[in-house]
């Protein structure tokens, strides 16, 4: 039996806000798989076990650069240690211009747009100068650049947490802005159900099955269960399956909405700045009864 230690209780606690002793307890029934348990606790305590997860844990900003012809576009996540530098001018206009380079000259990847011509030097060297200047570590960390078949709109939201690109095809300006702010406000996962992944939708369908059957639902009805399960978290994630945010009734889909217009929607990119990181929390007390004992022991 894999040992379960206290890090790996804490690390699960930290994704899923569950109790400390529910977390172990996963844990052992999974026998130290993180994932598997993350599953086992949504089973037993519904979608709140996963909200945690989802918190966004690190400083910095999302900026977009759009072409003048509304042709050409890119979006970029740049991160700070504390949210004190993210408000920073200097910061800022290196996001802005970041943004620019990656849509005017399609770099491959950070290392070639580290090496951009910016300013009297490269972007590398205005970060490096710019660290120095301020003394605190900012580190580029994503982009996207988008050649569109229709017309690019963007909206930022939240001091430039968040971002979003997004690839409107027909309608009108208005119609492309609603639909950026819908995506920053309900944060789809993809356009429609063929983005999202089979692993992600085996996963609701185990959770589904294995909550069915601790309600006592008959074994025969399991997958039935299952399946509609399923539809509803794939409209809850999907862009054109999510009710619009400003739908009058309350019950318009995206893709309702659309068809309406005469528009559709060729592809999306959503940056909300610091997903997927986890952000060092320092405990100070812990830290300086620490250093204590060191400087006791060194004695």
């Amino acid at each position: 039996m894999a040992e379960i230690t206290a890090s790996m209780v804490k690390e699960l606690r930290e994704k899923t806000d569950a109790p400390m002793m529910e977390c172990k307890k996963a844990l052992t029934e999974a026998a130290g798989d993180m994932d598997k348990a993350e599953e086992i606790l949504r089973v037993k305590l519904g979608n709140k076990a996963s909200k945690a997860a989802a918190r966004v844990a690190a400083e910095g900003v999302v900026a977009i650069h759009i072409a003048a012809d509304g042709k050409t576009g890119s979006i970029f996540e740049i991160n700070s240690e504390t949210d004190f530098v993210a408000k920073n001018d200097d910061f800022l206009n290196l996001a802005a211009g970041c943004a620019r380079l990656v849509a005017e000259k399609n770099p491959a990847d950070i290392a070639a747009l580290a090496a951009l011509p910016m300013g009297d030097g490269t972007v590398e060297s205005t970060r490096t100068a710019l660290v120095g200047k301020i003394g605190e570590n900012m580190s580029p960390r994503r982009f996207a650049r988008v050649e569109a078949k229709g017309k690019l709109a963007s909206y930022i939201h939240g001091g430039s947490k968040i971002g979003v690109l997004i690839d409107v095809v027909g309608g009108d300006e208005q119609l492309a802005k609603d639909l950026a702010m819908h995506i920053a406000a309900s944060k789809p996962k993809s356009l429609d159900s063929s983005g999202v992944s089979a692993e992600l939708l085996d996963a609701e369908r185990r959770i589904a099955i294995e909550k069915a059957r601790e309600a006592g639902k008959p074994e025969a009805m399991l997958e039935k269960i299952a399946e509609g399960t399923v539809q509803k978290y794939l409209k809850d994630v999907t862009l054109l399956g999510q009710v619009f945010v400003k739908a009058e009734d309350g019950k318009q889909t995206v893709e309702q909405l659309l068809k309406s217009k005469g528009a559709s929607v060729a592809g999306f990119v959503l940056y909300i700045v610091g997903e997927g990181i986890e952000k060092k929390v320092t405990d100070f007390a812990a830290e300086v009864a620490a250093q204590a004992a060191a400087a006791a022991a060194a004695k």
